[in-house]
């Protein structure tokens, strides 16, 4: 396993998670009330809760992104 190996792993997972969390907020921007009437089958939420939680958990999956594939990537650029 080679540093560039690594690196362009690493620049894939940061594109493919970008991916995913693109087409998270496209859905819960375009269809926000199936989304909402989906997940209340299961749990009892406001919209505002929901709205939270679904904003949190982009803001989490985000940083766990920039921390986790982003910023090694760049560190091995430097480094590389």
């Amino acid at each position: 396993m080679t540093v560039a190996w690594l690196a362009d792993v690493l620049l894939w997972c940061t594109l493919i998670n970008y991916a995913v969390l693109i087409v998270w907020f496209v859905v819960f921007m375009f269809a926000h009330e199936w989304l909402y009437q989906l997940h209340g089958r299961w749990f009892r939420l406001s919209a505002e809760q929901f709205d939270t939680i679904h904003y949190a958990g982009m803001a989490v999956y985000k940083l766990g992104v920039l921390l986790l594939n982003l910023v090694p990537y760049l560190a091995l650029c430097v480094v590389g």
